[in-house]
Parts: C-alpha cells; structure tokens; sequence
C-alpha cells in the first residue's frame, strides 16, 4: 500500500489538479478568519470549509489515473487495492490541508470566547480543531468516493452528487461534520473547549464503510 499511495501522490502533484482545491481553501481561510476573532468559531470555520475541498481532491485522485495505467495498476495489485490508495491519497492531502490551517487559525485567532471574556487555552482549542478537521475530511472523501467512479462514471452525474453530498454532509441534522461544528461555535459561546469525539467516531466508521464498499464495487466495475 505504501508503494500504492506514493505512486497516487506523485500522480497528483504531477497532474498539477491539486492547485484549484488548495488555493480555493487556502483563499477561504485567509479571507474567512481574521486575526483578533474567537478561535474556536475559525476553527469551525475552517473544518467547514474542508469538507466540500477533501470531495474535491477525492475525484482528483479517483478520476486522476489514465484508463491504461490503472489496468496495469489492477492487474499488478488488485482493482480494491489500487481503488482504496487514491482514496487513502485523497484523505492525506484533505488532513495535511486541515492540520495546517488549524495551526495557522490558532496562531491569528483571539484565545478567548465569543464575548472576549473567558480565556480559551490554546493546546486545547487546537486538539478540537483537529478533530474538527479530521471528521470533515473523513466525509468529504466519503462524498467524493460516492461521487467517483465506480459507483458513478459519467462526468454532470459525478460532480453534481458530489456537490450535493458535501452540502447535505455540513448542513443536515445529525451529520458529524455539523455536528463538530456546531461543538466549536457552542463552546465558543460558552468558553469552554468540546472534545467532538462521538462525531469523529461516527465519521471513521462512515468514511471505512464507504471505502470498503467503493472498493469492492471497483472488482466488480473497475
């Protein structure tokens, strides 16, 4: 799988798709948080914000390799393997992109509540922005796998589902993703720090049934 995966990220840095996501959250970001504001409100902020790049950056590494090389790349591992190393690429880049712009949040954010009142410790703010961004991105290589090939190949299908998907995966009740989100705000508001680990459960478990289902519907579809 290491070898897998490290074929998939030279793919994608080599195709150069990347680009259009990153720079996309990286604007988000810098416009959306401003030094001085309460750090964990940017902080659900920004894990917001990286769930519909991660659907993003799954179709990029999904849809990346030519018909060609990914036979050959089936035919000397397996189609489940091959399938779940883009996967597995996509999530990286989705997490890397969210742990730095949890630091990033951190060091320009205000360390206090929503009223400026109450002290907010930043060790702890940062631990629950990374598992804010952790469950974001989870979902959104959930959504892009479910938006993919195999499960859908033609092009308007694929990027409208995805589309589609990561705006129900932040805005419907009982999601992870809003469920995290929500966590910051309210604890922002109360000036205490959430610990969003149920949800953060709820998205490995969502996020490794989709990968093993996708997975093997790629044996199966290719």
């Amino acid at each position: 799988m290491t070898a897998l995966v490290r074929y998939q990220i030279a793919l994608l840095a080599r195709s150069q798709r990347w680009l259009a996501p990153v720079v996309l959250y990286a604007a988000f970001v810098a416009v959306g948080v401003q030094g001085g504001q309460p750090v964990l409100d940017s902080l659900g902020y920004g894990a917001a914000a990286l769930l519909p790049v991660a659907a993003w950056l799954t179709r990029l590494c999904v849809t990346g390799e030519p018909p060609a090389a990914r036979h050959v790349t089936a035919a000397a591992t397996s189609p489940a393997r091959a399938h779940l190393a883009a996967l597995l690429t996509a999530f990286g880049c989705a997490a890397a992109l969210g742990v730095a712009a949890t630091a990033f949040v951190v060091l320009v954010s205000k360390w206090a509540d929503t009223e400026g009142q109450v002290r907010i410790n930043p060790l702890g703010a940062a631990g629950a922005g990374l598992l804010a961004v952790l469950t974001c991105a989870l979902l959104g290589t959930a959504v892009g796998a479910l938006g993919s090939r195999p499960v859908l190949h033609g092009t308007g299908w694929s990027i409208a589902l995805t589309a589609t998907g990561a705006l129900l995966a932040l805005v419907t009740a009982g999601s992870p993703a809003r469920l995290t989100v929500n966590a910051l705000v309210g604890g922002s508001h109360a000036g205490a720090v959430p610990l969003p680990l149920v949800p953060f459960a709820v998205a490995v478990l969502l996020a490794g049934a989709v990968g093993a289902a996708v997975c093997g519907l790629s044996s199966r579809r290719g």
